[in-house]
């Protein structure tokens, strides 16, 4: 953990006594309380506080769901229903849970461009950054496990198709096809599996969400100018400045999400699911959910099925080597006048991408599908090592302070060069 001092006084005789002997309070009021915290972050670092949250009500509402769902292939679509239906506020659970996967998505998608935007992956946060991966990738397990538990028709073709993607690997794909499956098709025994893989996923994620919460604690919290704090005034305690922006954040996306919960509940779903899953009757088309569908298109792009799948996954597993692609001094984008053109070019490829992967593969939707999953590879493995060799940036403030307050804060610019000193010194 960051070193520094902790104002945490016993007050009580059974507060000393349990300081003495597990200062679990003393800790909780360093690190969450006292914890020194860069003076100038913005609302787009309130999405972490955002995610921990929602996370909470997902584990939750899943724990109350769990105990009335039957994962039966008889039986699973009816549950539902019945929860919904029958059960004391089932219908607020049930739309708890399933809007909050939407959600939650969307915030980490928020947390994930800030990240890239303001360099939140450079030394000495590389480790920080590569726990963020691996929970980005047991979300997405998770997600789609969850997905196939209602059992209708989009759940049933979309476990189909997707788990039959695995047998392009070779010598093991079939293998791990039947493993999945439980068998040579999928039914209710790969629906059992997946509904047991799905309540144990989310646990798995409170660890990997401690862990990264340790190490962004160890390492601290990055900041939009990407200067690290070098003196007490460019730092203010956790609490309460951090900790009441972190709660207009949450009310202002809780105002979202009530307004799809109570509102809107199915409209970020697929009408198809409404039906019970039937094996002779194929869907139309087959899509996945909205958060799942850039790495959809990406799959589709290439012609070969055990290309397709190689893409998709590193798609997901590239951004672990961010830290050592991006060849820049400087951490934030602000900073980064040539680089600030490509980054929101690949913020537009994912868009378009995500638009792309709801449309039949087919056509002009291949064609461009294939133009920006090219663009999308490309902004790691050729953008990010040459603009930060050839690019010049802006000078840096000299201090966190001087970016808040201006040049009274003291100081004057500083060189990107001479930054990068300061950060390894540290």
């Amino acid at each position: 953990m960051t070193t520094h001092q902790s104002t945490y006084q016993p007050k009580s005789n059974f507060e000393k006594w349990l300081d003495e002997r597990l200062p679990i309070a003393r800790l909780m009021h360093g690190q969450f309380v006292d914890f020194p915290t860069p003076r100038n972050l913005n609302y787009l670092w309130t999405f972490g506080g955002i995610l921990t949250f929602v996370l909470g009500v997902q584990i939750l509402t899943g724990v109350v769901l769990a105990m009335h769902y039957i994962p039966s292939a008889t039986e699973a679509f009816d549950s539902v229903e019945r929860i919904r239906r029958d059960v004391n506020y089932g219908w607020l659970i049930r739309n708890l849970h399933a809007v909050g996967a939407s959600m939650f998505f969307f915030a980490v998608y928020v947390h994930i461009f800030r990240g890239l935007y303001y360099g939140s992956y450079k030394a000495p946060r590389e480790v920080l950054w590569i726990i963020g991966v691996i929970i980005y990738l047991v979300m997405m397990a998770t997600a789609f496990l969850g997905y196939t538990l209602p059992w209708g028709q989009m759940s049933f073709w979309g476990a189909t198709v997707i788990t039959n993607f695995f047998s392009a690997i070779p010598l093991v794909g079939e293998s791990i096809v039947q493993w999945l499956w439980g068998g040579y098709a999928v039914t209710g025994v790969t629906l059992n599996r997946f509904f047991s893989l799905h309540y144990l996923l989310p646990f798995v994620l409170v660890g990997l969400v401690a862990l990264h919460i340790w190490a962004l604690h160890v390492s601290g919290q990055n900041n939009p100018t990407g200067i690290e704090p070098q003196t007490k005034s460019d730092t203010v305690p956790m609490s309460p400045y951090a900790v009441w922006k972190d709660a207009v954040g949450l009310a202002v996306f809780l105002i979202v999400f009530a307004w799809f919960v109570f509102f809107m509940p199915d409209y970020l779903g697929h009408a198809d699911n409404y039906n019970q899953a039937n094996p002779l009757v194929t869907p139309p088309h087959i899509v996945p959910e909205w958060y799942f569908l850039p790495f959809y298109a990406i799959l589709r792009a290439i012609p070969s099925k055990l290309g397709g799948v190689l893409a998709m996954f590193g798609a997901i597993l590239i951004l672990a080597f961010v830290p050592w692609l991006d060849t820049s001094r400087v951490r934030s984008t602000k900073y980064r006048p040539l680089y600030r053109w490509f980054f929101w070019a690949f913020v537009f490829s994912c868009l378009a991408l995500g638009y792309l992967g709801s449309k039949p593969a087919e056509g002009v939707y291949v064609t461009w599908a294939r133009v920006f999953t090219f663009y999308y590879f490309a902004h790691f493995l050729i953008v990010m090592p040459i603009i930060g060799v050839i690019e010049t940036p802006k000078p840096l403030p000299r201090s966190i302070t001087e970016a808040v307050l201006g040049k009274k804060g003291g100081g004057g610019p500083v060189s990107p060069a001479t930054a990068a000193a300061a950060a390894e010194k540290r």
